[in-house]
Order: C-alpha cells, then sequence, then structure tokens
C-alpha cells in the first residue's frame, strides 16, 4: 500500500498540474494528507462516490501520461545510477585514505563526490 502511495506522489510531484484544480486537492487530501474517501467527501460536500470516481479519474490521467512520457521512471532510473555511483565513488575514496590518507587525490574526490551529493540529493 505504501508503495502506492510513493508511487502517486511522485507522479503527481512531475504531473500534477495537468489535473483539473479539484482532482488536485483530492489526490493531496488522499495520497499526502492521508483523508480517508469519507473525509474528503464530507470535507468538499459530496458523496464518497464522487471523491473516489474523481480520485481514480485523476491516477488514470497520471499514470497515461507517464505511460507515455515515462519521466518518473526516467527519474527513478537515473536517481539509482547516481546512488551507485557515489557508493562506489565512496569506495574509492576509501581505498585511497588508508593509503594516502592526506593525499590531494583524495581530497579531490571527497570534493567530487559532496558535489555529486549536493545535485542528486545523495
Amino acid at each position: 500500500m505504501e508503495d502506492r502511495f510513493v508511487e502517486m506522489a511522485l507522479l503527481y510531484d512531475f504531473y500534477g498540474k495537468i489535473l483539473t484544480a479539484k482532482q488536485q486537492e483530492i489526490i493531496e487530501l488522499y495520497y499526502m494528507k492521508n483523508f480517508s474517501l469519507g473525509e474528503i467527501g464530507e470535507l468538499l460536500k459530496t458523496s464518497r462516490q464522487a471523491v473516489y470516481d474523481n480520485l481514480k479519474r485523476a491516477e488514470k490521467q497520471l499514470n497515461s501520461i507517464e505511460d507515455r512520457l515515462g519521466l518518473v521512471c526516467r527519474y527513478q532510473r537515473e536517481e539509482k545510477q547516481w546512488s551507485q555511483t557515489i557508493k562506489r565513488l565512496d569506495n574509492v575514496i576509501m581505498a585511497l585514505d588508508r593509503e594516502y590518507s592526506n593525499h590531494e587525490m583524495v581530497k579531490e574526490l571527497q570534493d567530487i563526490r559532496e558535489f555529486i551529493g549536493s545535485i542528486t540529493g545523495g
């Protein structure tokens, strides 16, 4: 269940602006604020079924756009590649640091690793 929430949050981050204002509100309440369908219905003064229908329509739109554009998939793939690159770089830094603890190359690699981490969030 949690994976679905993460997936929808990513889809919404990438494509949410194409949804109607009502669909955006329902997605935010359901997925980001963890409201139930009934609670959303009460808040929006509509039926639970109307909320459910709007939610499913919004999810379908987001998934359809992702199927065509693939931006979330590409983002996740690149994030994984950067994470693996950072791990490899960390291993190289540790190995070099054991041999040459004050060497300029070690410091340069550490700077590169910090830079990569700053742009990738890693």
